[in-house]
């Protein structure tokens, strides 16, 4: 699991737990065996952490000097405001912290005033200086239950040594741009879909350097290197150290994955498209009348191919996995496809462990799926 995190430098957190958060979804494509208590118990050991670095995400602990400061939602500037404009309640809020431990926001009495939340309504002050505490490296997140955030003092919660490594800003902007390469694998120069957000403007602006002149160091030094792609409009970068692959490319595992909606292999579009000939859309904020797939849709990964897309639902009352809807690529039969009916029946096999699960539930309508792949694969 670590060296995961350590190859990708940060997987993205998403609460939404119908098929499984995104994070072990993540995990599971990759690692044998793979069950959600392992992460927490990584979180709770700190050798990981949660920040931001393009989204919400699980960063290793180890890598703290380099996002000492994160963004948040909206801002440093923004956060740096929430703790001047409310200073009465971040001094009662840090003082319960550093005299109790740790504390969530349901341990204050809420405070309203003028932070907004995602939909325009006012927002729990207490809530708002949490995260701006959290932004500005003051304290951090000690532990998950649900999606209830526990905090407490930075300084209780990583060594010392770690908290006193001192890294200057712009290698810390070099070094969070470094870490959507790696994730990606591919990425071209403007990213994909807010790729690059919350780490540098293209161009420089007062105070702050642009992220051009940041890739264009990264290549002088070798940490990327440009590459053409056949069939692929502009330059991308590989990591350096990965340069190997492309010239001698490991045989694709005979295995299938579900894919993760955020995860980084899907973060740029275009590519799929034009790379795997996969027409890649989340649906999650559609409307359900516009939704060609569905909601919490997973991709299917079969060797070096995305064949399909798969929509299970997690039913943890009766322990079983409800499968809503699969969509195979044009020109796929899985019944046909050398290998794949026994390595999807492993995939569903290691799925239902994931999910807690015995036994499958497949939609009416899915009955070459029933067959082919039955209640307990």
């Amino acid at each position: 699991m670590m060296q995961v995190f350590r190859t990708f430098g940060s997987i993205q957190f998403d609460p939404i737990a119908v098929a499984g958060r995104n994070h072990d979804l993540v995990l599971h494509a990759r690692v044998a065996g793979y069950e959600p208590a392992w992460c927490d118990v990584l979180y709770e050991r700190r050798e990981i952490f949660e920040t931001t670095n393009k989204a919400l995400s699980f960063v290793p602990a180890s890598e703290f000097p380099w996002f000492r400061f994160g963004w948040g939602r909206k801002g440093p500037r923004f956060h740096a405001r929430i703790l001047a404009e409310n200073a009465a309640v971040a001094e009662r809020v840090l003082g319960r912290i550093r005299a109790q431990g740790t504390l969530s926001a349901l341990d204050f009495e809420p405070e309203h005033g003028a932070p907004k939340d995602w939909f325009g309504m006012p927002e729990n002050v207490v809530r708002a200086v949490l995260e701006a505490y959290t932004v500005t490296g003051v304290v951090g997140l000690a532990r998950r239950e649900g999606n209830l955030r526990y905090y407490d003092l930075l300084e209780r919660l990583l060594p010392a040594e770690l908290l006193a490594h001192e890294v200057p800003m712009r290698e810390q902007l070099r070094h969070k741009l470094l870490s959507r390469y790696r994730a990606h694998g591919l990425l071209g120069a403007g990213g994909a879909g807010g790729t690059f957000d919350r780490i540098a403007p293209p161009n420089p602006i007062p105070g702050w350097p642009g992220r051009n002149e940041l890739r264009k160091e990264l290549v002088e030094v070798g940490a990327l290197v440009p590459v053409d792609v056949e069939g692929v409009r502009g330059k991308r970068f590989v990591l350096g150290e990965e340069l190997a692959l492309l010239q001698a490319p490991p045989e694709p595992a005979p295995s299938v994955a579900f894919i993760a909606p955020f995860d980084s292999l899907l973060w740029d579009n275009p590519l799929l498209a034009s790379l795997f000939g996969f027409d890649y859309v989340w649906e999650g904020f559609f409307p359900p009348a516009k939704r060609r797939w569905g909601w919490y849709v997973l991709p299917i990964s079969f060797r070096d191919r995305l064949v399909g897309r798969i929509e299970p639902r997690i039913d943890r009352d009766r322990a079983r996995v409800e499968v809503l809807g699969v969509w195979w690529e044009d020109g796929f039969a899985p019944g046909r496809a050398d290998g794949f009916v026994d390595a999807m029946r492993d995939a569903l096999r290691a799925y239902l462990r994931f999910a807690g699960a015995d036994h499958l539930e497949w939609a009416p309508h899915l009955g070459m799926e029933q067959r082919l792949f039955p209640a307990r694969p």
